[in-house]
């Protein structure tokens, strides 16, 4: 009886100590323990051993180890032995924690960790996997619900076996789903250290566009020398972001940009950029001698906006200005920008009511011939107001009015020499028109105009019998009557149900006939011509006549979006004058007659033609025949290919003579390859300008990229010929660019276009972007 009594007080002793979990769950507080071996009990101090679960009350964070002590008087808890934390985002491993359950903070040892990112983002990036940001470090510190601090560690995004990159640092700091600030950080690419970054800012957050440094691009140039630029995204919100730009070069100087974009609304979006280059002196060796740069300060400013207000108003603008035409050619890549010779500004605010339409605008674009000489044309202002076309009660004519007043800006500079030929002028211009087009086959448009102009300046003979600008008004009336026809057209129908490229095929033939009479008017010679209508020539009659050829397809279902589509078309145009003087001023259909041509009674035959098999592979031409000379005075040739998604090419020959230098055409060829693979995992680009009338290839660029799981490469070379200007220190520069991008972090074309793309562009090659 006795050894039975001793017996059942050891049980009972030995059940208060060790209790299994289901026993004393509700009793641990600020806990709901699921899983232990044992549990040992020191007043407030409980000891869980062996493969132990916890949860904490809110049924959010979980804890498992080893072992875990914890004190429910100070509600610290120490876990030691395989140590895992686990939260909704966040899965930490570690040697041991220290966590104090009141905060919710704590400190990790020797632990990897890892974050969920969300669904936004492309797992391509991420080598199809979930994308994950991992990191490590030997100490891991808990500081906020959602921040970590990291020491003598690591991070990346790409969850590989073996990651393919990591940016070790020796402190981060890491806030889920917004960022990951790293200081004296190292990239390695496969164990391999690629570059240094005192402060790195990552974005990890789980939108598609997120705050943070970009990663900066490297080049080098003969110009330029060694260089570096960097990059930082700013996303102000689903409607607004803003970048800032930063280029070393260490042979010139350094630039400064900034871009800000935004999107207010239907018809409502704007694009702000600016650059800042201040150049330091360089010099330049060369076979011709050497050449020293003098040290400048130069900018570009760059806007195109366009705002829809209240009372039906609209508001549009844009500015392309620069400094210096020398430093843009010199420093810019983008093939648009080193070839512009042009700055120019525009803003408009214009408004409809019914048919009244009221419009105000400033614009001014000023052309360099060199350094220093230009010419600079707008109208600033220039006022306008017009009424819409409207039928007049039952009868068949219909009525529209316009008129305009602007202050006219002409300004040419040579140096320190200006010539100032600005002006006023005001035009009425009202329209009476009669349209036939009753007739399917058939069509007459039939119009009278009166123009009424008036200058506020002249030419006049001075007292040495020469043309001089004079502030003496001169006034200019004339009426325009034309007749357009377009027809009878004719018609031929195939059904073609064999064939395998459309089911039926249609061509029509189009003749287009236009008669327009402009009456007399004096002081032609007297009129400061500025703009095309200044150049209008009266007491003539142009005849012009032409004939379209157009063949058109009717695909089958389901072979193109557009299933019927003109995929050839011819035309065929000329004009007749009955004053050849009259041929010099016709800009808009032959802008190349006012270049020294002679007059004559017949303009050039203009020949164009499109062929357009399939939706992205064209051919175009145009092509204009001098008659007298019995040559071509311009040739146009431009056309695309696509194969698939995987292969773009596209490629342009131009010819120009102009009678100032009839033994030096104008002569250009230029080509753009675009590739990648099914998969975007490698592409490239080759493009080229070649000058065939000086032999001289102008700019050649050759970019590949390489899209790795979880990160990629960019590279580009580029070979440019400046212009022949003394101003220029080198004839040639050699360019190349490197840069790399990570999953969830891009590359960017920096301020100059670097890996061709557009000036200030911001994301990378092959889909990848911030």
């Amino acid at each position: 009886m006795h050894s039975f009594l001793t017996l059942r007080v050891l049980t009972l002793l030995f059940a208060l100590s060790v209790v299994p979990c289901a026993a004393i769950a509700q009793q641990v507080p600020g806990f709901k323990l699921s899983r232990q071996l044992k549990i040992e009990i020191e007043g407030s101090k409980f000891h869980f051993l062996g493969e132990v679960e916890m949860t904490d009350d809110g049924g959010k964070q979980k804890f498992f180890a080893d072992r875990v002590d914890y004190d429910t008087e100070t509600r610290l808890m120490v876990a030691t032995g395989n140590v895992v934390y686990t939260s909704p985002q966040t899965r930490i491993a570690a040697e041991k924690l220290e966590f104090d359950l009141d905060t919710k903070v704590g400190t990790f040892y020797n632990a990897t960790g890892s974050s969920y990112l969300g669904d936004k983002v492309d797992k391509s990036f991420f080598g199809t996997q979930e994308a994950d940001a991992l990191f490590y470090g030997e100490v891991i510190e808990k500081v906020g619900p959602k921040r970590y601090k990291i020491t003598h560690g690591g991070f990346t995004s790409c969850v590989q076996p073996t990651p393919r990159w990591e940016l070790v640092s020796s402190t981060s700091t890491v806030e889920l789903d917004e960022y990951a600030l790293l200081k004296n950080t190292v990239l390695k690419v496969k164990g391999v250290p690629m570059f240094y970054l005192p402060v790195m800012y990552y974005p990890i957050q789980a939108d598609d566009r997120a705050t943070g440094f970009l990663l900066p691009t490297y080049g080098s140039s003969i110009v330029r020398g060694p260089s570096i630029s960097n990059a930082f995204f700013w996303a102000i919100n689903r409607s607004q972001d803003a970048t800032v730009y930063h280029d070393w070069f260490t042979k010139r100087g350094q630039g400064l940009g900034a871009e800000y974009r935004y999107v207010a609304g239907t018809g409502s979006q704007g694009n702000f950029t600016t650059y800042y280059l201040k150049e330091k002196e360089a010099t330049y060796t060369s076979s011709s001698g050497t050449v020293t740069t003098p040290a400048a300060t130069n900018y570009e400013v760059r806007a195109n906006v366009a705002q829809v207000l209240p009372l039906n108003l609209r508001a549009r603008g844009n500015v392309d200005y620069f400094s210096s035409i020398v430093t843009r050619s010199t420093f810019n890549q983008n093939p648009y920008d080193w070839s512009s010779r042009t700055r120019s500004m525009r803003g408009n605010l214009s408004g409809n009511w019914g048919r009244q339409s009221v419009s105000a605008s400033y614009d001014t674009t000023e052309l360099f011939y060199s350094e220093t000489a230009s010419s600079l044309q707008g109208g600033t202002p220039r006022l306008a107001y017009s009424l819409a076309q409207s039928r007049i009660g039952e009868t068949p004519l219909y009525y529209s009015f316009n008129s305009e007043y602007v202050s006219m800006a002409r300004l040419d500079t040579d140096g320190d020499r200006e010539i100032d030929q600005g002006l006023n002028r005001f035009d009425v211009n009202p329209t009476l028109r009669v349209p036939f087009n009753k007739l399917p086959y058939l069509t007459f448009n039939s119009s009278v105009s009166y123009h009424y102009t008036r200058y506020s300046e002249s030419y006049v003979k001075d007292l040495t019998n020469r043309d001089v600008q004079a502030e003496v008004p001169l006034t200019r009336s004339y009426w325009d009557l034309r007749t357009d026809i377009v027809g009878p057209k004719f018609t031929k129908v195939w059904d073609t149900p064999d064939n395998g490229y459309a089911e039926k095929f249609k061509h029509t033939i189009e003749p287009t006939f236009t008669v327009q009479r402009l009456t007399a008017f004096d002081d032609f010679d007297r009129i400061v011509k500025l703009e095309g209508y200044d150049f209008t020539y009266g007491g003539t009659t142009r005849i012009a006549y032409g004939i379209v050829n157009r063949f058109t397809a009717k695909r089958r279902s389901g072979a193109s979006s557009a299933r019927t589509k003109d995929f050839l078309t011819i035309g065929v145009t000329q004009s007749y004058y009955s004053d050849p003087q009259a041929s010099l001023y016709d800009f808009g259909a032959y802008p190349l007659n006012y270049y020294g041509r002679a007059p004559s009674k017949f303009s050039p035959i203009a020949l164009g033609a499109t062929l357009a098999l399939a939706e992205k592979t064209s051919i175009s031409t145009r092509l204009d025949w001098d008659d007298r000379a019995g040559e071509f005075q311009s040739i146009r040739l431009n056309g695309s290919y696509a194969l698939r998604e995987w292969l773009d090419v596209n490629g342009g020959w131009s010819q120009r003579k102009i009678s100032f230098f009839p033994d030096r055409p104008d002569k250009f060829f230029n080509a753009s390859t675009n590739f990648k693979t099914k998969t975007n995992r490698f592409g490239g680009t080759y493009a080229f300008y070649y000058d065939l009338g000086r032999k001289v290839m102008m700019d050649q660029r050759i970019v590949g990229y390489y899209n790795a799981q979880c990160c990629g490469v960019v590279v580009e070379y580029q070979q440019y010929n400046y212009p022949q200007y003394s101003t220029y220190a080198v004839p040639q520069d050699h360019r190349f660019n490197i840069g790399f991008t990570l999953a969830g972090l891009g590359t960017f074309s920096n301020f100059l276009g670097a890996f061709g793309g557009n000036t200030g562009q911001s994301g990378g090659f092959g889909s990848r972007s911030f």
